[in-house]
């Protein structure tokens, strides 16, 4: 799949308006390459040009830092990236400074935020089962007798024990057991 024109532009867009893209001009094909490369999976699964926008902005703001740093031109402290022509300074803590009177109690609330799997790792996870179901496939096609489509279905799509697949398929429980680990193999193989 490649990047529309219209996707493109807005890439090249988003990068130009980056803050760390200024001083650092030079390395715009760098960064627009980057961003390409990261953007392909994501563009096909959004629908809203608003959400497309806001992603594709973290996803460039991503590729720069990452261009930068493999260029030398930033390095990552605790808080973020600096660039490295700046000097970092810590502040020093010494005993004049800690007064135990001006400390003062407080309670930390931690509320438990659900985060949505964001467009990136959907259309990974949709790659991942793509390629399993792939091989199931193609392992089924060539024992059509052992019936793995049908015992992958059982298993991972229904959520089948091997005791109700051996009774539904009607083979014996060893049948499936052996039948499942050739099935993992076929994926793991066709996977690496």
């Amino acid at each position: 799949m490649e990047l529309s024109q219209e996707h493109l532009d807005l890439i090249k867009k988003i990068i130009k308006s980056d803050k760390k893209f200024q001083n650092n001009e030079d390395l715009f094909d760098d960064f627009f390459n980057e961003t390409c490369k990261r953007s392909l999976s994501i563009v096909e699964t959004m629908e809203d040009s608003d959400v497309l926008e806001s992603y594709l902005r973290k996803i460039a703001s991503t590729a720069i830092v990452i261009v930068l740093k493999n260029m030398g031109r930033v390095r990552r402290t605790h808080q973020s990236y600096v660039n490295n022509d700046k000097e970092i300074k810590q502040p020093v803590i010494t005993d004049e400074n800690v007064n135990s009177d001006n400390v003062k109690p407080f309670n930390v609330n931690y509320n438990f935020i659900n985060i949505k799997t964001n467009p990136e790792e959907i259309a990974v996870q949709k790659e991942i089962l793509q390629s399993v179901y792939d091989s199931v496939v193609i392992l089924h096609s060539q024992h059509i007798e052992k019936q793995y489509l049908q015992l992958y279905e059982l298993r991972y799509v229904e959520g089948l024990k091997q005791a109700d697949i051996a009774r539904e398929m009607n083979i014996s429980q060893s049948q499936v057991s052996k039948r499942l680990f050739e099935l993992m193999d076929a994926v793991k193989q066709s996977i690496n």
